[in-house]
């Protein structure tokens, strides 16, 4: 399942209207908007592909000027990035060496890369 947020865009003349097809288009769900003409509306699909054929449709509606996805939640991404985490480990594995010298240890982080041995 993917859910997306799109901010659709119309000028303000047209902005009643927009929004009346957009609570009765069956593509989305209408959330709020402003009196400048931006309208925050979300999206569902079981893949980028119906979300994308949902797009057409709300870009198709008369008077927008633009519908354009701000934010996006992937079910499959997220169930990837989850395992990809659970399987790391938290701890680097040179912190459990025994043998290595800290002195050997080459720091490249807010020091903006300097030898700490030359120091």
């Amino acid at each position: 399942m993917n859910i997306s947020s799109i901010v659709v865009q119309t000028l303000p003349k047209y902005l009643d209207e927009v929004v009346e097809s957009l609570k009765n288009c069956k593509a989305c769900d209408y959330h709020l908007h402003d009196k400048i003409g931006r309208v925050i509306i979300t999206i569902e699909g079981k893949d980028v592909s119906e979300e994308l054929s949902k797009l057409r449709v709300i870009e198709e509606i008369p008077h927008v000027i633009a519908a354009d996805m701000q934010m996006a939640y992937s079910e499959e991404e997220l169930a990837e990035n989850i395992k990809v985490l659970e399987n790391a480990d938290v701890v680097p594995a040179m912190l459990n060496d025994e043998t290595l010298d800290p002195k050997d240890i080459i720091y490249n982080g807010d020091l903006k890369k300097k030898d700490l041995h030359s120091m």
